[in-house]
């Protein structure tokens, strides 16, 4: 390796450990000034060196929807969360449910994410899956109410390491929640659904425990007005089911 190109590797592992967050080839390229600037390519083949030299260690490169960034390996965390005091933060089966219709059927509206799994939506779930930029509003279907239809956002792939929607687990490889919860790299047991008809006041529904059922509905092409059961439903929040992805590294 000529001394630029190693020194190009050198430059991106410090620009990606002091960054905090993923970056692109594009925002690599611009910490050089014009007339030394690597190509696409360089930075690129650069990346691959940077990649080879986190083999047999902690942490990896990963690139995610947003770029490239250094981050602990999965199988570390048991070990590595540790350095946290808090507990991870853990997700009801309902609002893993609602993630994983908006995920696969994007976009999609309330009402259809509400026929489908047979139970209402809590509004509780909705803010929570905003707040942690996970979904977003990408219009209004076209029908009496215009209701909002959702769809994932950028800041799921990151938290879930996946480059784009393609690499989610395929439906036909999903026979149930629990396969989904390993999947996407939670790695507690979600509770039993029964925990969410108690919290709802709604009887189990089989299609409700597994997405792979949830998904092969079709859902309605309306938008269900009212949604008497969110206040009923809000418990579901507070639904202990399972704990978050692996810890990233660079301080995130």
């Amino acid at each position: 390796m000529s001394d630029s190109a190693s020194m190009l590797v050198q430059i991106i592992e410090g620009a990606l450990l002091a960054a905090g967050r993923a970056l692109t080839v594009a925002q690599l390229g611009e910490l050089f000034e014009e007339g030394e600037r690597p190509s696409a390519a360089d930075i690129r083949e650069a990346l691959g060196v940077v990649s080879e030299r986190c083999e047999d260690r902690g942490f990896e490169l990963c690139e995610v929807a947003s770029g490239f960034r250094f981050q602990v390996r999965q199988s570390l965390s048991p070990w590595v969360a540790r350095l946290w005091q808090e507990r991870p933060q853990k997700y009801s089966r309902a609002l893993l449910e609602t993630l994983a219709l908006i995920a696969y059927r994007q976009p999609i509206t309330r009402g259809e994410i509400e026929e489908i799994r047979g139970v209402a939506v809590s509004s509780n779930i909705i803010k929570t899956l905003h707040e942690r930029d996970w979904i977003r509003v990408v219009g209004h279907r076209d029908v009496p109410g215009r209701p909002a239809m959702y769809a994932t956002t950028r800041q799921f792939l990151d938290y879930f390491n996946l480059k784009n929607l393609d690499q989610l687990p395929a439906l036909a490889e999903i026979r149930d929640l629990e396969t989904l919860n390993a999947e996407l790299g939670f790695n507690e047991p979600l509770a039993p659904a029964a925990n969410d008809a108690a919290q709802t006041g709604d009887e189990p529904d089989a299609a409700a425990t597994s997405p792979a059922t949830l998904l092969d509905g079709e859902p309605s092409a309306a938008d269900h007005g009212g949604h008497a059961g969110d206040a009923a439903d809000a418990a579901d929040d507070d639904d202990e089911a399972s704990a978050g992805p692996g810890v990233q590294g660079s301080g995130q």
